[in-house]
């Protein structure tokens, strides 16, 4: 019998209000549901964006309240939820971790995922952002499964580094998850090509959720919420403003793509010497 998962990616403007953002992701949640998904994605720090010095007030303990409202709406719907990211609370009150859940139609959390690159970054007369100064990178990468089917875990920055993508699809991922907040800047002219490149690479569907607008205190973000196939073609994308993909994935496409082309079991593997790395 052919895998088949139908899941929808949200796209939210998120603000300074946690209980407002928290109400736009419940109803997003519940649209979803509606929509016949079995797998919601929320987009990263749905929590909060705005000026990072009051990010600590918001921040929570995971599980905590914000997981728990998900959890929530996992039960009532019967549906797993990818829960973006959220700013978890750490013993370093100067630094936070960037934190996704999985939970599963339970209302428990099957997976935590912390994001491991930190957007570190200053373009000339554009913007600079160092996310290392308030958020602690993550140390693991992380897989776990939705109905028997494997899936990878990511978060924005991540994206740019295909050696994380690399590893995920080798422990088995068929689908990898990555919600977003990328910036218009670079988003324009990145987003779409990193998604349908990791997609390519690595054989598998990419789900991205994004933030989209116009954030107090912040630069603007580039929204395009979307779903990838492994042939790197977009079978989803939502429209600019607050709404979602969605999308059916039918694993009997990725089947037949990683057995006509081969490119994973055709690697080197044996012939791969990374060099001495030092910093650029």
């Amino acid at each position: 019998m052919t895998k088949r998962l139908r899941i929808a990616t949200l796209q939210m403007c998120s603000g300074t209000n946690l209980d407002e953002n928290l109400a736009v992701a419940l109803n997003l949640l519940d649209r979803a549901a509606s929509s016949g998904a079995g797998v919601a994605v929320l987009p990263e720090f749905w929590d909060y964006m705005g000026p990072e010095e009051h990010a600590s007030d918001i921040a929570t303990t995971v599980p905590g309240p914000l997981t728990e409202a998900l959890a929530a709406k996992a039960r009532e719907h019967g549906i797993f939820i990818y829960g973006g990211s959220i700013h978890e609370r750490t013993d370093d009150d100067s630094r936070r971790y960037n934190t996704t859940v999985l939970i599963d139609p339970d209302g428990r959390i099957a997976a935590r995922y912390r994001k491991i690159h930190l957007f570190d970054v200053s373009f000339a007369g554009q913007f600079a952002h160092q996310e290392s100064a308030t958020i602690r990178p993550g140390t693991e990468i992380v897989t776990s499964s939705i109905d028997d089917i494997p899936v990878g875990f990511s978060t924005c920055y991540d994206l740019r580094f295909p050696e994380l993508f690399r590893i995920l699809a080798l422990r088995g991922a068929e689908v990898i998850f990555l919600p977003a907040a990328f910036t218009l800047h670079t988003g324009k002219d990145h987003w779409e090509i990193l998604l349908r490149a990791r997609a390519i690479e690595n054989q598998c569907f990419m789900v991205a959720a994004a933030q989209f607008g116009k954030h107090p205190g912040g630069p603007v973000t580039y929204g395009r919420a979307m779903i990838v196939d492994p042939w790197g073609l977009i079978l989803a994308q939502a429209p600019d403003g607050t709404s979602m993909a969605v999308a059916e994935l039918d694993f009997s496409a990725l089947e037949r793509i990683r057995s006509e082309l081969p490119s994973l079991r055709n690697r080197c593997a044996g012939r791969y010497v990374w060099p001495e790395e030092t910093a650029p």
